[in-house]
């Protein structure tokens, strides 16, 4: 759940990496847009949808790897910190970094929507502007309306282009990503 937004954040970048380091392994938080937020536990569906783009990405970019939950410091100066269900950068570029990355690099990020009151907020405004300040694809696929959305061509930490596709349409994700989904697989996760 996310507490309420207000102009001063909650905590410090510090303190959240601090709390974050400490929780037990049951629980994922973020800090988006100066808030705390604890990140619901993935359900079987969800699981699927992220290992059917993994398999996809594989296929069509072998030199690109998705990698699950990693540590992202979104948002302009660096005020937030984020776990994306998938992040698509070129392989291993991780290696090396800690737990908190850079957006530099990362070409996409990937969230599906959970069967929880915070995804609206969450998914579909916060962490898309956090992602939009460095990252140059946000895929959102929503099990709410059984959609795929790319967003792309961040600028002034928004993205201007946005393409919406029911599940068993075809969707383009843009370069730098550059791959065709066929989406009629996430129809049999369709609640």
């Amino acid at each position: 759940m996310t507490p309420g937004t207000t102009d001063r954040p909650q905590m410090s970048i510090e303190e959240f990496e601090q709390l974050a380091r400490t929780a037990p392994e049951t629980v994922t938080l973020e800090f988006v847009n100066g808030n705390l937020a604890v990140k619901p536990v993935p359900d079987g569906d969800h699981d699927e949808i992220i290992m059917w783009l993994a398999e996809k990405c594989m296929q069509r970019r072998p030199d690109l790897w998705l990698y699950r939950e990693r540590g992202l410091k979104t948002e302009s100066y660096r005020k937030g910190r984020a776990r994306p269900d998938g992040t698509l950068p070129p392989r291993k570029h991780f290696a090396g970094h800690g737990e908190w990355s850079e957006t530099k690099g990362v070409l996409m990020a990937v969230e599906v929507t959970s069967n929880d009151a915070d995804t609206d907020q969450r998914d579909r405004v916060d962490e898309r502007d956090g992602y939009a300040a460095g990252i140059p694809v946000y895929l959102l696929i929503d099990r709410d309306d059984c959609t795929v959305t790319v967003h792309s061509e961040p600028e002034d930490g928004k993205y201007r282009s946005l393409t919406t596709r029911p599940y068993g349409a075809v969707i383009d994700i843009p370069d730098p990503v550059g791959i065709t989904l066929e989406t009629a697989e996430l129809k049999d996760y369709a609640s």
